[in-house]
């Protein structure tokens, strides 16, 4: 290892780099020294500490963002606000495609973005019901889902229906094998082969979140009710009148409510069912996410929209600097004969370390995806540090701080 013998800012030909002085140790092909070393692993640090902060962030769960409404009946729903039940809706008994209808009125935050109005959720249960909003549209789901696959959807849509700051009353109607849905009483969707049926209300009912993982709506919810038959197109009519005018619908025992919830309790954390056997729904304190799922298989994951890519791309992007100054660093040192493959190892390590602990995060998602795309960002950093191009442009960021700092501090020592 050569080492300089000149006085402090004077280059001879025997000087491998300029500025170095005596005491200051190199390293080829990377060109550095003991101080540039600290400096380069400091900065690895800070940025696995940035790294963790990012994927951890914020580092508990949040306020269950669920408020009564100052003004009339109803509950504000926050970015992270759900609603639960403790009790569950019974269904084992009923047969298939028996007729059943739902209400809900509500008035959405946005339109541009979504999320699942209700779930009902029963664990290894084939197939869920869902109630969502995608932006502009809505959707009535029922998802089958199967192993480690994507679930298949079966939905019913009604397009372009949302406006922001528009309160809306959407009810569907089944027979058990065809479905309708009315907006503000007005038929919106006629009569479709939707196989929703009473069997479908089963498990426990989650409001504005789904049961796997953090997708929750946000805006205002004044009226929910599930009946065990099809509503007429006048009962239909009559319902949306009573209930915007007066605050509850008009029902007889005739229509078969399952349960109807008017949140006109405007104070507490329970919202009660006024018809029987309905469960009454509950807010817990803290925001939560009642069966995550760890680690999300990849194909679970896929979604096949600008989002999914634009997450992708940043987790790469995210772990290339790592995987850059980490295998640098690894490189400087010389103590790890593969600092590259070393380097991989580290950033798959920490990768799963973020995604495992983001399943006790309920805000985030614990996913395989994320694990892959942070090793391939890892991966490309270690590759373009292995570029000659970048290597020498490395190289000479040293050269300039041993100019600067190094040179500076040896010419006081000598002073």
């Amino acid at each position: 290892m050569p080492i300089a013998t000149t006085r402090p800012g004077h280059r001879n030909q025997s000087d491998p780099q300029p500025g170095i002085t005596s005491g200051t140790i190199l390293r080829f092909p990377l060109i550095g020294n003991i101080k540039c070393k600290k400096v380069l692993g400091v900065v690895c640090l800070l940025l696995v500490a940035g790294l963790l902060y990012f994927g951890l962030s914020p580092f508990h769960s949040p306020k269950n963002q669920v408020n009564w409404l100052s003004e009339g009946n109803g509950l504000a729903f926050g970015w992270y606000g759900t609603l639960l039940s403790p009790g569950t809706f019974k269904a084992e008994k009923i047969p298939a495609h028996s007729p059943c209808s739902l209400e809900i009125w509500f008035e959405p935050s946005n339109t541009w973005g979504g999320g699942a109005l209700f779930v009902f959720y029963v664990p290894r249960k084939a197939q869920q019901l869902s109630l969502r909003q995608y932006e502009s549209d809505l959707s009535l789901q029922i998802d089958t889902v199967s192993g480690p696959w994507p679930p298949r959807i079966n939905g019913l849509e009604v397009p372009k229906v949302f406006r922001q700051g528009k309160a809306m009353f959407v009810t569907v109607t089944s027979n058990g094998e065809q479905t309708s849905i009315y907006i503000d009483g007005a038929l919106a969707r006629p009569a479709a082969p939707f196989p929703l049926s009473r069997r479908d209300f089963e498990g426990e009912l989650i409001v504005a979140n789904s049961p796997w993982e953090s997708n929750t709506w946000s805006g205002l919810i004044r009226g929910l009710a599930f009946y065990d038959q099809e509503l007429t197109p006048g009962e239909v009519r009559q319902h949306y009148s009573t209930w915007t005018t007066k605050g509850r619908p008009d029902i007889s025992q005739s229509e078969h409510p399952l349960a109807v919830y008017l949140f006109d309790e405007r104070r507490g954390s329970i919202i009660h069912s006024q018809v029987a056997p309905g469960p009454d729904l509950f807010m817990p304190g803290k925001f939560k996410v009642v069966d995550k799922i760890f680690l999300r298989s990849i194909l679970k994951g896929f979604e096949p929209d600008w989002g999914y890519c634009k997450d992708v791309l940043i987790n790469i992007g995210g772990f290339i600097p790592f995987g850059f100054l980490v295998c640098a660093y690894l490189s400087l040192a010389g103590r790890i004969k593969k600092p590259g493959f070393a380097t991989i190892v580290l950033g798959f390590a920490i990768s799963l370390l973020i995604e495992s602990l983001q399943y006790f995060l309920p805000t985030r998602y614990s996913d395989i995806t994320d694990i892959t795309t942070n090793t391939l960002g890892t991966c490309l950093g270690v590759w373009i540090y292995g570029m000659r191009f970048w290597r020498t442009i490395l190289s000479k960021g040293w050269a300039r701080w041993a100019d600067r700092f190094v040179v500076s501090e040896a010419r006081t020592q000598s002073s």
